[in-house]
Protein backbone atom coordinates (compact mmCIF):
# COMPACT_ATOMS: atom_id res chain seq x y z
CA UNK A 1 0.00 0.00 0.00
CA UNK A 2 1.32 3.42 -0.98
CA UNK A 3 -0.05 6.63 0.58
CA UNK A 4 0.53 10.00 -1.10
CA UNK A 5 -0.45 13.53 -0.11
CA UNK A 6 -2.57 15.44 -2.61
CA UNK A 7 -2.42 19.19 -3.22
CA UNK A 8 -5.01 20.01 -0.54
CA UNK A 9 -3.66 19.45 2.98
CA UNK A 10 -5.15 16.34 4.56
CA UNK A 11 -6.27 14.62 1.36
CA UNK A 12 -4.57 11.31 0.68
CA UNK A 13 -4.37 9.03 -2.33
CA UNK A 14 -4.09 5.39 -1.27
CA UNK A 15 -2.78 2.98 -3.89
CA UNK A 16 -3.57 -0.60 -2.94
CA UNK A 17 -1.80 -3.67 -4.25
CA UNK A 18 -3.79 -5.40 -6.98
CA UNK A 19 -3.03 -9.11 -7.41
CA UNK A 20 -4.37 -10.24 -10.76
CA UNK A 21 -4.06 -12.78 -13.50
CA UNK A 22 -6.26 -14.07 -16.30
CA UNK A 23 -8.82 -15.28 -13.71
CA UNK A 24 -9.41 -11.79 -12.29
CA UNK A 25 -7.94 -9.94 -9.33
CA UNK A 26 -7.82 -9.63 -5.55
CA UNK A 27 -7.52 -6.36 -3.59
CA UNK A 28 -7.31 -5.99 0.18
CA UNK A 29 -9.38 -2.80 0.45
CA UNK A 30 -8.93 -2.16 4.17
CA UNK A 31 -6.53 -3.42 6.80
CA UNK A 32 -6.76 -1.71 10.18
CA UNK A 33 -3.10 -2.29 11.11
CA UNK A 34 -1.74 -1.10 7.75
CA UNK A 35 -3.95 1.98 7.74
CA UNK A 36 -2.91 2.86 11.26
CA UNK A 37 0.81 2.33 10.50
CA UNK A 38 0.44 4.65 7.48
CA UNK A 39 -1.06 7.45 9.59
CA UNK A 40 -4.54 6.96 8.17
CA UNK A 41 -7.73 6.72 10.20
CA UNK A 42 -8.33 3.14 11.18
CA UNK A 43 -11.68 3.40 12.95
CA UNK A 44 -14.80 3.56 10.81
CA UNK A 45 -18.40 3.36 11.97
CA UNK A 46 -20.34 2.84 8.75
CA UNK A 47 -19.94 1.51 5.20
CA UNK A 48 -21.97 3.16 2.43
CA UNK A 49 -22.53 1.85 -1.09
CA UNK A 50 -24.07 3.88 -3.89
CA UNK A 51 -24.84 2.81 -7.43
CA UNK A 52 -25.20 5.52 -10.06
CA UNK A 53 -26.14 5.39 -13.72
CA UNK A 54 -23.80 6.79 -16.39
CA UNK A 55 -23.60 10.62 -16.43
CA UNK A 56 -25.01 10.87 -12.88
CA UNK A 57 -23.48 13.54 -10.65
CA UNK A 58 -23.76 13.45 -6.86
CA UNK A 59 -22.66 16.26 -4.59
CA UNK A 60 -21.03 18.41 -3.45
CA UNK A 61 -21.82 17.20 0.08
CA UNK A 62 -20.35 17.53 3.58
CA UNK A 63 -21.43 16.83 7.16
CA UNK A 64 -20.75 19.10 10.13
CA UNK A 65 -21.79 17.55 13.47
CA UNK A 66 -20.43 15.08 13.78
CA UNK A 67 -17.86 16.05 11.18
CA UNK A 68 -17.39 13.15 8.81
CA UNK A 69 -14.31 11.84 7.03
CA UNK A 70 -14.67 9.43 4.11
CA UNK A 71 -12.55 6.68 2.61
CA UNK A 72 -13.81 6.49 -0.99
CA UNK A 73 -13.26 3.83 -3.64
CA UNK A 74 -14.99 2.38 -6.69
CA UNK A 75 -15.91 -1.29 -6.98
CA UNK A 76 -17.57 -1.05 -10.41
CA UNK A 77 -17.17 1.49 -13.20
CA UNK A 78 -15.33 4.81 -13.28
CA UNK A 79 -15.98 8.17 -11.65
CA UNK A 80 -14.47 11.62 -11.61
CA UNK A 81 -14.18 12.31 -7.89
CA UNK A 82 -14.07 15.98 -6.82
CA UNK A 83 -13.11 17.34 -3.41
CA UNK A 84 -13.42 21.05 -2.46
CA UNK A 85 -11.60 22.58 0.53
CA UNK A 86 -14.25 24.36 2.63
CA UNK A 87 -12.08 25.05 5.71
CA UNK A 88 -12.11 28.86 6.11
CA UNK A 89 -8.65 28.95 7.74
CA UNK A 90 -7.01 26.78 5.08
CA UNK A 91 -4.59 28.36 2.59
CA UNK A 92 -6.37 26.34 -0.13
CA UNK A 93 -9.90 27.44 0.90
CA UNK A 94 -12.16 27.14 -2.15
CA UNK A 95 -9.67 25.08 -4.18
CA UNK A 96 -10.51 21.62 -5.45
CA UNK A 97 -8.90 18.37 -6.56
CA UNK A 98 -10.37 16.07 -9.20
CA UNK A 99 -9.27 12.46 -9.57
CA UNK A 100 -10.45 9.50 -11.63
CA UNK A 101 -11.31 6.45 -9.55
CA UNK A 102 -12.16 3.10 -11.07
CA UNK A 103 -12.69 -0.56 -10.25
CA UNK A 104 -9.35 -1.74 -11.69
CA UNK A 105 -6.43 0.07 -10.09
CA UNK A 106 -7.13 -0.20 -6.37
CA UNK A 107 -7.00 3.53 -5.64
CA UNK A 108 -8.83 5.06 -2.69
CA UNK A 109 -9.15 8.63 -1.47
CA UNK A 110 -9.10 9.67 2.18
CA UNK A 111 -11.22 12.81 2.54
CA UNK A 112 -11.05 14.23 6.08
CA UNK A 113 -13.69 16.54 7.57
CA UNK A 114 -13.62 20.04 6.14
CA UNK A 115 -14.11 19.12 2.50
CA UNK A 116 -17.16 18.98 0.24
CA UNK A 117 -17.26 15.85 -1.89
CA UNK A 118 -18.95 14.88 -5.11
CA UNK A 119 -18.51 12.63 -8.11
CA UNK A 120 -19.71 12.09 -11.65
CA UNK A 121 -19.99 8.71 -13.37
CA UNK A 122 -17.93 8.63 -16.53
CA UNK A 123 -18.04 5.85 -19.09
CA UNK A 124 -20.97 3.85 -20.38
CA UNK A 125 -21.66 1.63 -17.37
CA UNK A 126 -23.05 2.33 -13.91
CA UNK A 127 -20.60 2.94 -11.07
CA UNK A 128 -20.67 1.47 -7.59
CA UNK A 129 -18.94 3.68 -5.03
CA UNK A 130 -18.06 2.18 -1.67
CA UNK A 131 -17.04 4.46 1.14
CA UNK A 132 -16.30 4.09 4.81
CA UNK A 133 -17.08 6.97 7.15
CA UNK A 134 -15.56 7.76 10.54
CA UNK A 135 -18.75 9.14 12.13
CA UNK A 136 -22.41 8.24 11.69
CA UNK A 137 -24.65 9.98 9.17
CA UNK A 138 -26.69 12.86 10.59
CA UNK A 139 -29.22 14.35 8.16
CA UNK A 140 -29.78 17.49 10.25
CA UNK A 141 -26.13 18.59 9.94
CA UNK A 142 -25.41 17.69 6.34
CA UNK A 143 -24.78 20.45 3.86
CA UNK A 144 -23.72 21.02 0.33
CA UNK A 145 -22.48 23.41 -2.31
CA UNK A 146 -23.82 23.69 -5.84
CA UNK A 147 -21.86 21.38 -8.13
CA UNK A 148 -22.04 23.81 -11.07
CA UNK A 149 -20.97 26.96 -9.20
CA UNK A 150 -18.76 28.87 -11.66
CA UNK A 151 -16.78 30.36 -8.74
CA UNK A 152 -15.37 26.87 -8.02
CA UNK A 153 -14.22 26.34 -11.61
CA UNK A 154 -14.74 22.58 -11.60
CA UNK A 155 -14.33 21.07 -15.07
CA UNK A 156 -17.01 18.38 -14.94
CA UNK A 157 -17.01 15.99 -17.93
CA UNK A 158 -20.65 16.75 -18.81
CA UNK A 159 -22.53 20.03 -19.25
CA UNK A 160 -25.88 18.50 -18.30
CA UNK A 161 -25.38 15.48 -15.99
CA UNK A 162 -28.23 13.74 -14.22
CA UNK A 163 -28.50 15.48 -10.84
CA UNK A 164 -31.03 15.12 -8.02
CA UNK A 165 -33.51 17.92 -7.38
CA UNK A 166 -31.89 18.38 -3.96
CA UNK A 167 -28.39 18.79 -5.39
CA UNK A 168 -29.63 21.30 -8.01
CA UNK A 169 -30.89 23.53 -5.16
CA UNK A 170 -27.70 23.56 -3.08
CA UNK A 171 -26.28 27.01 -2.31
CA UNK A 172 -23.34 28.53 -4.14
CA UNK A 173 -19.92 28.72 -2.49
CA UNK A 174 -20.33 32.47 -1.93
CA UNK A 175 -23.32 31.71 0.34
CA UNK A 176 -21.21 29.18 2.26
CA UNK A 177 -18.48 31.83 2.64
CA UNK A 178 -20.99 34.15 4.33
CA UNK A 179 -21.73 31.52 6.99
CA UNK A 180 -18.71 29.16 7.07
CA UNK A 181 -18.55 26.10 9.26
CA UNK A 182 -15.93 25.89 12.01
CA UNK A 183 -14.00 22.68 11.43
Amino acid sequence: MKVSDLSLAGLKLIELDVHGDDRGFFIERYNEARFSMSGLPAHFVQDNHSRSAPHTLRGLHYQVKPAQGKLVGVIRGTILDVIVDIRPTSPTYGAHVASDLNDRDGHLLWIPPGFAHGFCVIGSEPADVLYKVDSPYERSTEGGILWSDPDLGIDWPFKAPTVSARDEKLPRFQQYRQHPVEW
